[in-house]
């Protein structure tokens, strides 16, 4: 017998557009970083949060699409169905890192130069399957998990989470999940307010203190995400979409908070930004409506390319950065440039997305899935990262 095929949910369009909102800001975000001369002075200044914004709206519309459905859902049925979600473009990010990793050789990466491409083709087998690398097969020299493609970090942790949900969180009443974010909370606080850099940046790496990093930013935002998701009553908020996007642009830009003598008030900014500011700006969004036919429009548009800007969009910042490093460009100079690279980012993603992500999820589904009905529905991705 075919198991009772599982309808679709309908979509909450503000956060499909808040979603996009914020990887457009992330990739914004890289590109000024190539200019800047350390955490203190970068333009966008704090576009790293958006990965943990990610977390937190994956974590409430995983318990949107699936908390009511694991009667009959089994844990196998879940991970085909995110794995037909993230994975294809997890590849293809991994195949163009490989592409242009050789185009990036300059100062800046010069262990490129001395890596042959047998090792750099088991480092992008290695990333398409996300296993994530040691530093012994670092082929970039920054000690990241996915070196070709450093966004992939994130996508792992994401995938972390899953496991985490389906495996044994999904279990938990609203007291035990809420005792684990509470836990989780005190976590991300103490690592915002001890870090030696003042921030939560970090994750990308199987050193020990980006370990800590990783799972800290992964275990409250992701879960948060869930629990507000359980507890939120939501109620008609006018011109959520225009306000929501505006306190995201606002968050990931703000100036660096603090001297560098006081670098606790910048990762307190970070950990508040993250426990309080996001999920309000997630509940606000969930409880909004998108009245015309543009803003829905532009939702879906936002929504469909925000993954595949994520997970593709960083070669070219490598690239980018490397041309920034050897010629000694300032971001005045550069901006036109950096201007071209964000708009090929986000042609990139769109042709992804219409020639290869959408078109092999298609196929994966009457594949691999036992219902095309609900899997059809799309969500809410991190990455991140």
């Amino acid at each position: 017998m075919q198991p009772t095929p599982l309808p679709t949910k309908p979509h909450y369009p503000i956060l499909d557009g808040l979603r996009g909102v914020a990887a457009l800001m992330v990739v914004a975000f890289h590109l000024c970083e190539a200019h800047a001369t350390s955490h203190l002075d970068q333009v966008i200044n704090h576009g790293y949060l958006a990965v943990d914004f990610f977390f937190l709206l994956s974590g409430f519309v995983i318990g949107y699409a699936y908390d009511d459905r694991w009667g009959r859902l089994t844990v196998g049925g879940f991970f085909k169905r995110r794995l037909v979600r993230l994975q294809p473009m997890v590849v293809l990010g991994m195949l163009i890192g490989a592409a242009m990793y050789y185009f990036q050789a300059s100062a800046l990466f010069p262990i490129i130069g001395q890596t042959p491409v047998w090792k750099m083709l088991l480092v992008m087998l290695l990333g398409c399957m996300m296993v994530p690398v040691p530093v012994s097969l670092d082929v970039r020299g920054w000690h990241e998990t996915y070196p070709l493609n450093g966004p992939g970090w994130s996508l792992f942790f994401e995938y972390v989470a899953n496991v985490l949900y389906a495996t044994v969180v999904r279990r938990f009443s609203n007291v035990a999940l809420g005792i684990l974010v509470v836990l989780a909370a005190g976590a991300l606080l103490h690592l915002g307010l001890t870090s030696p850099q003042g921030d939560v940046i970090g994750g990308w790496s199987l050193e020990p203190a980006q370990l800590h990093i990783g799972f800290a930013r992964m275990a409250y935002p992701f879960f948060a995400g869930l629990l507000l998701f359980r507890l939120a009553r939501l109620r008609p908020v006018p011109q959520a979409f225009g306000w929501c996007s505006l306190a995201v642009v606002a968050v990931l830009a703000m100036p660096r908070v603090g001297s560098p003598a006081q670098l606790w008030q910048n990762g307190l900014y970070d950990a508040l930004c993250i426990i309080f500011v996001f999920p309000a700006i997630i509940f606000f969004g969930a409880s909004g409506a998108v009245r015309s036919g543009a803003a829905q429009r532009l939702c879906r548009f936002l929504g469909d390319i925000s993954y595949p800007i994520y997970i593709t969009h960083y070669p070219l910042i490598y690239t980018y950065t490397a041309w920034v490093a050897t010629h000694k460009v300032s971001l005045r100079e550069g901006l036109p440039v950096a201007a071209l690279v964000f708009l090929a980012a986000v042609t990139l993603a769109y042709g992804c997305l219409k020639f290869y992500d959408e078109p092999v999820r298609e196929w994966l589904r009457k594949k691999v899935l036992a219902d095309g009905g609900e899997a059809k529905a799309k969500e809410a991705t991190t990455a991140a990262n």
